[in-house]
């Protein structure tokens, strides 16, 4: 990849850093769509969140019709970092914030997608990034992946709270577009759509030159580029086998104990150095004011 064609992962940790604290409200109105006592904060706030995020950008490329509006409409060739910023400070937003904000969230992602538009040149299938499959497919292959990176490299969910974090995240699929009702509402509903999807996957040369370039992203800094590494692993191990296969990769190395625990260690470095950007430590406290807050208003009430 040329520098000309391709912008760099420099600012990555300081614009993903802005984007997060832009996306946490100092004053909300409501508790928004999860509030303090979800399932959903506390996997957003999971230390394996890293790798959650890379591992469902891995998933979402395999579907073509996905991939190419991507490719066709997105700036990630030339603003790589901007967009992940831009996914960042959204995610943030309709956790985070009250339902309002979320709502205008929402719509303003509704509105880009109704010009993202085109034909799929390896398909030759036609797209629209509003249509609902398409949507509920980046939605699944985020939650899926959440409940994988917890599973492998943060805090595991017991069995309830898996089923409770799959139904909470409906509304994160409503809010973009998916119609009532068609979003999975339970670990094994999940599963299945993701199991009927399967045969429609593939790894397109777009998939596979975004990904790779994700992997391997140019312009880090020294320090961040080997946890960087770390996290790559951690997120293609996590894969399963039939997308490590779809995209040609090396079957990974056994996940053992000690390996498990280095990329942990390495996720807890680029969690340090991501509250050391300005701002991120007093978002950080917000949220667990509120939490506070929650927790006392539930012991009152009992």
């Amino acid at each position: 990849m040329t520098a000309d064609l391709y912008g760099t992962a420099a600012g990555l940790v300081e614009r993903s850093a802005a984007a997060y604290v832009s996306g946490v409200p100092t004053d909300p109105a409501d508790d928004g769509f999860f509030g303090p006592a979800s399932v959903t904060w506390r996997v957003s706030t999971d230390l394996s969140s890293p790798v959650a995020g890379l591992r469902s950008l891995l998933v979402q490329a395999l579907h073509p019709l996905a991939m190419a509006g991507v490719d066709q409409h997105s700036a990630w060739r030339r603003d790589p970092v901007g967009r992940l910023a831009a996914t960042q400070e959204y995610v943030t937003t309709i956790t985070f914030g009250d339902r309002a904000t979320a709502e205008r969230a929402g719509a303003w992602v509704r509105r880009i997608h109704e010009h993202v538009r085109g034909t799929d040149p390896v398909t030759g299938q036609p797209y629209a990034a509003g249509d609902p499959a398409l949507l509920l497919w980046v939605h699944a292959a985020l939650v899926e992946s959440a409940l994988a990176a917890a599973g492998l490299f943060g805090t595991p969910l017991p069995p309830a709270d898996r089923d409770r974090y799959v139904a909470e995240m409906v509304a994160a699929a409503e809010l973009v577009g998916v119609p009532a009702g068609m979003a999975p509402s339970t670990v094994t509903e999940l599963e299945a759509y993701l199991a009927a999807v399967r045969p429609s996957l593939r790894c397109t040369p777009a998939a596979s030159e975004s990904m790779n370039y994700l992997l391997d992203p140019p312009g880090l800094g020294e320090d961040v580029a080997d946890i960087w590494r770390d996290i790559r692993d951690a997120a293609v191990s996590a894969l399963p086998d039939w997308a490590i296969a779809m995209y040609g990769y090396d079957a990974p190395a056994p996940l053992t104990a000690e390996r498990r625990t280095e990329i942990r260690q390495a996720l807890g470095v680029l969690d340090t150095v991501f509250l050391g950007e300005p701002g991120v430590l007093e978002a950080r406290q917000r949220i667990e004011a509120r939490r506070i807050e929650a927790r006392r208003r539930g012991a009152r009430r009992g």
